[in-house]
């Protein structure tokens, strides 16, 4: 049978991935000082065991102030480096890409981690040892009533926060990592810069929609600089703000337009979070509601981009796919359900073919599995059909 296109290796510049599903930076607002540890290795590492292709490390800070929450990893600093290169060798050795996303919160920094409300600091979070901090943004709006109100950023800081982009990068080339994504998305920082409800400047760095992406595509100059030119590099944008007045999808394919001009290989198409939690969108959600996002871009800026958001079963990646609205599929929570989604995706695509092959399983796990298919399949046989 024809192989099915989900299962297609992909060469993005020198790297090659061994099937088309990525598994999405999630954050685990598990470190401490930015550092990984044992949570974040178990949690990638089921990844790779599980059979994707390419696997990226959560929205890692490029300094401290850039955090989301006093959990949230970094790379501000060269202590940081070991255990995210601990987490890069286990995934390569199991045949996974390792990735990795660099960001900063910008003006949804200083937050509380999700369990303990996923608002603004307060008092119980001191009582934890968790205080506020300073927050910065294009332009002084808090995201809600009741929020930080961030400083605006003038052009001296602005250079110094392409520089810890720089650095960080050079870090993530350090540690072993083969693709990065830079966090465009959600209502942090560079999308804030991009949304014009985010940025009510007046200076080149606002104003009209090449205004609004100059410091964005200056940060993805900066990083494809550092980052050696055989490895791929991302950026996550959310397509639409969907809000009123705010960022659309025709801004999308310009903004594509321009990160391929500059050496951007797959755009990942999220959306929302400009106000509210990180992927809070007034759209309608169901199962690849942003199937058509990646599509357009795919189409009209005529680049890679990778799909997100609801893709829960095998057939709809694989029809996705086929019908051209994405290069890559990328899984989140369903991953989280499931981490051997990709292994179990690839079962149900193969059908009966693939019933007993557990070849790109685990050696380990995949021996004792294919001899449990075996015997279960003996078991429903009727007595006079069995063949031993």
């Amino acid at each position: 049978m024809t192989k099915p296109v989900l299962f297609t290796p992909i060469a993005l510049r020198e790297v090659k991935l061994r099937n088309r599903i990525a598994i999405s930076p999630m954050c685990q607002y598990s470190a401490k000082d930015g550092v990984a540890n044992d949570w974040h290795f178990a949690h990638l590492a089921r990844f790779a065991l599980g059979g994707a292709g390419l696997i990226f490390v959560e929205a890692t800070a490029v300094r401290r102030e850039g955090r989301i929450t006093h959990g949230d990893l970094g790379l501000w600093e060269d202590a940081q480096i070991a255990p995210l290169r601990r987490i890069a060798e286990f995934l390569k050795a199991e045949g996974a890409v390792p990735a990795i996303q660099l960001g900063h919160a910008g003006r949804k920094a200083s937050m509380q981690r999700p369990w303990h409300g996923n608002g603004p600091l307060d008092a119980n979070d001191s009582a934890r040892g968790e205080e506020v901090w300073p927050i910065v943004a294009p332009s002084p709006l808090p995201m809600d009533e009741g929020w930080l109100v961030p400083h605006a950023l003038d052009r001296g800081e602005m250079a110094t926060l392409r520089e810890d982009f720089r650095r960080a990068t050079l870090r993530a080339v350090d540690a072993g990592f083969e693709a990065v994504e830079i966090h465009g998305a959600h209502g942090y920082l560079l999308q804030s810069f991009l949304s014009p409800i985010g940025n009510r400047r007046n200076d080149a760095y606002g104003g009209d929609r090449a205004g609004r992406m100059r410091f964005p595509l200056e940060v993805v100059e900066t990083v494809r600089a550092a980052w050696p030119k055989e490895r791929p590099l991302f950026f996550r944008v959310s397509a639409v703000d969907g809000l009123e007045g705010g960022w659309t999808l025709d801004d999308t394919v310009a903004l594509a337009q321009e990160l391929k001009a500059r050496g951007i290989d797959v755009v990942d198409c999220s959306s929302g979070g400009i106000a509210g939690s990180a992927t809070a969108a007034r759209i309608p959600r169901s199962p690849g509601f942003q199937l058509p996002f990646a599509e357009r871009v795919r189409r009209e800026a005529g680049i890679k981009t990778m799909a997100v958001g609801l893709i829960l079963e095998a057939h709809q990646a694989e029809a996705a796919l086929e019908a051209g609205q994405a290069d890559l599929i990328a899984i989140g929570r369903e991953a989280l359900y499931d981490p051997n989604w990709p292994l179990r995706a690839e079962r149900a695509l193969t059908g009966e073919a693939g019933m007993f092959d557990f070849s790109h399983w685990p050696v380990q796990a995949g021996w004792w599995l294919e001899r449990r298919e075996r015997g279960l399949r003996v078991a429903h046989e009727p007595s006079g059909q069995r063949r031993f």
